[in-house]
């Protein structure tokens, strides 16, 4: 099946923050997600490398904005 790389990257993105925690170190995410798109946001920018045998990876600045942007845009029940 074919699909848009974008829109799952971008869903993969929202999904990390339920995930995050934040602290003096920045926001950190689980990475039990599509290995594919974890990569994806890695050649990005969006997160650091998934490859690492660290449980958690780093979502850069840009990155922790749009996943919470990109969490309450698609799955928020206010409007």
């Amino acid at each position: 099946m074919e699909y848009d790389q974008d829109k799952v990257d971008q869903m993969v993105l929202a999904l990390l923050h339920l995930t995050s925690t934040t602290d003096q170190y920045g926001t950190r995410a689980w990475k039990g997600l599509d290995w594919g798109a974890l990569d994806r946001l890695h050649k990005k920018g969006y997160i650091s490398d998934p490859q690492s045998k660290m449980p958690t990876l780093v979502l850069s600045e840009e990155g922790a904005r749009l996943s919470k942007a990109l969490f309450e845009e698609h799955f928020s029940t206010k409007k």
